[in-house]
């Protein structure tokens, strides 16, 4: 079987709760930010100072948002030297939970870039759900379009944290992978097409990427697919929807069925991706960097910002993406969108957790003003 197929549909399961007090609207207006550095006068001009936002900007004349349509788990860490063998039982140092899933982790980054965004997904009626609900809040997060149901627990993540900052992730779908309603409501799709740009992944079922995708599409919002998530092909439906495609190099050697271990060969698994109408795609190398394809333009590539100390990689790539994501939607330039969002994950690797490692603007800023 082919890593790109066509559309079979999770079947939804009801009740679905779209009016939970715990979720009252709230206004559409950018949230009251003060990152307007005071930093040094560079020796020459910082493209990346202009990315500071000023809080004085009046409500009606606030950006177009930043809307990530995804997942949000309860992440379960457990901190250990290294994964058991086959049959193996050892012991964790440490254990603890924390809010996470690459949805939210996406939507906290746009927040605490200081950009207004909003995140559709939906969260159990469970103390996980509460966990996730505060830390988007504490974000920045509009939680308007944040769903609590009832006929599934919120999903949640086992994280393997090993002492090197790798780690291993299992996943439990829960509200994430259920409970979504056929169709889409108005509001949502609306908040959707009225984005400057859309983040989507692969922890929610493909028929509710399709539906974004195409919402965004016809109100020409462009649409950014994060390719992690569940480990199954791509629907050719919803690749005919998305501007670009950013998985990182396993992923990318999956979705091809193609090895990726030097340049030469991810560039011809991202040729395989042109193919199938996908113009840019956007590769994430972890330590290598990363690199940007642009059909018929030579690649961008850009290398790590190094961090003194990686203490856990949770989170990283989902740090980048959404730091590419503002940047991008900011104005700036392919090359600055992706240096911005080095900066970033440089800053995220530095911190346990992965809602947790978010970094804000102002310390992005500061980091580009040394490199």
């Amino acid at each position: 079987m082919g890593a790109f197929s066509t559309l079979s549909p999770p079947k939804p399961c009801l009740p679905h709760n779209n009016n939970n007090p715990r979720f009252p609207n709230q206004p559409t207006k950018t949230p009251s930010v003060n990152f307007a550095p005071h930093l040094p006068t560079p020796s020459k001009p910082n493209p990346f100072s202009r990315l500071a936002l000023e809080s004085s900007s009046p409500p009606n004349h606030a950006p177009p948002p930043l809307v990530v349509v995804g997942s949000a788990n309860a992440d379960i860490y457990v901190e250990i030297d290294r994964l058991p063998k086959e049959g193996e039982t050892i012991s964790a140092k440490n254990g603890q939970t924390l809010a996470g899933g690459k949805g939210a982790n996406q939507a906290v980054c746009g927040g605490k870039l200081a950009y207004p965004t909003y995140f559709l997904g939906q969260v159990g009626e469970d103390a996980h759900g509460k966990l996730i609900t505060a830390a988007l809040e504490g974000g920045g997060v509009f939680l308007n379009h944040l769903n609590s149901v009832a006929g599934a627990p919120t999903g949640h993540a086992v994280v393997m944290l090993q002492s090197d900052g790798q780690n291993s992730i299992i996943i439990v779908g829960g509200a994430n992978m259920s409970c979504w309603p056929e169709n889409l409501r108005r509001e949502d799709l609306e908040v959707v097409q009225s984005a400057g740009i859309v983040l989507l992944q692969r922890e929610i079922p493909d028929s509710v990427n399709i539906q974004v995708a195409k919402a965004a599409r016809s109100a020409h919002v462009p649409v950014i697919l994060d390719a992690g998530g569940v480990d199954a092909p791509i629907p050719r439906e919803l690749l005919n929807f998305i501007d670009i495609l950013s998985p990182n190099e396993t992923e990318l050697a999956r979705l091809t069925n193609m090895p990726t271990e030097t340049f030469e060969q991810i560039s011809q698994a991202v040729g395989k991706c042109h193919e199938l109408g996908v113009k840019q795609v956007l590769v994430k190398l972890g330590a290598k960097g990363s690199i940007l394809f642009t059909q018929g333009e030579e690649p961008i590539r850009q290398s790590i910002i190094s961090a003194p100390k990686v203490i856990d990689t949770t989170g990283a790539g989902d740090t980048f993406t959404a730091a590419f994501a503002v940047a991008l939607v900011e104005g700036k330039t392919k090359r600055e969108c992706l240096k911005f969002a080095a900066a970033a994950a440089s800053l995220c690797v530095q911190v346990k957790g992965a809602i947790p490692s978010m970094p804000d603007r102002i310390s992005v800023l500061n980091l580009l003003e040394t490199v």
